[in-house]
């Protein structure tokens, strides 16, 4: 079964880019979901019913049950028994805790990638990076960069054989992304991302493990690094 891209209110009726290819319905409405909230479409406070949404996506309760559960393992809702079910705050210490298991994979990752071997995976990203720019310069289109921004780093994982932890680190990554897409709105923040990751592939393509994963840890580092400024300019969503 195919399900609407849109929510209810008018205000969140842009569709996702692309198709999207799921396992279950209630994947697919979890993939939906987790989409728009992790774009900040839906912010935190934001409540979720479940018969609204079983009512306007045609479904039964048992799909929307089944995706309003796995959102809450991820932290990213709050189920309140009884009253209500909302969208929870950006959880720092769970963005912190998930930026140490990726840095920890990513730099392993781009030290095994960081030989003739990986000249391929080189190439592939490097076109990634081109749509990204033309995403952010000519579409201005920030939810396509972040969706190319993250293929980016998937395409490393794939290619050093581990996709499995690059699944791991997605399934706890909801609270680092929203974070990230509010820094990604502060001016140059897009451009910062494009130039990180050509260096980081300027120094793989150079066999330069040691560079490579330098370039890693600071591109991975940035938005933490300002998560004071963050939370200052962005209040409500802490």
């Amino acid at each position: 079964m195919t399900l609407p891209s849109a929510l209810p209110d008018p205000a969140l009726a842009q569709p996702l880019v692309g198709a999207l290819k799921r396992t279950s319905t209630s994947h697919q409405l979890y993939e939906l979901l987790r989409g728009r909230i992790i774009s900040l479409e839906l912010r935190p406070g934001m409540q979720l019913s479940r018969n609204d949404l079983a009512a306007f996506y045609g479904v039964s309760q048992t799909p929307v049950r089944d995706a309003l559960q796995m959102l809450e393992k991820e932290g990213l809702i709050a189920v309140i028994p009884q009253s209500r079910t909302e969208v929870t705050r950006i959880d720092i210490h769970q963005a912190r805790e998930t930026q140490f298991l990726r840095m920890s994979l990513e730099l392993e990752v781009v030290r095994s990638l960081s030989t003739e071997a990986g000249r391929s995976v080189v190439a592939h990203a490097s076109r990634i990076v081109q749509l990204q720019e033309t995403a952010l310069k000519v579409d201005e289109d920030l939810e396509r960069f972040s969706q190319l921004d993250r293929r980016f780093h998937q395409t490393m994982f794939e290619a050093a054989g581990v996709p499995d932890l690059w699944t791991l680190v997605q399934s706890r990554s909801g609270h680092i992304d929203r974070l990230r897409q509010l820094n990604l709105m502060d001016p140059g923040k897009g451009a910062t991302i494009l130039t990180a990751h050509r260096e980081i592939l300027d120094r793989m393509k150079a066999l330069d493990a040691p560079g490579a994963q330098e370039a890693v840890r600071r591109h991975l580092s940035g938005t933490l690094a300002k998560v004071d400024e963050i939370r200052q300019a962005h209040s409500q969503f802490f």
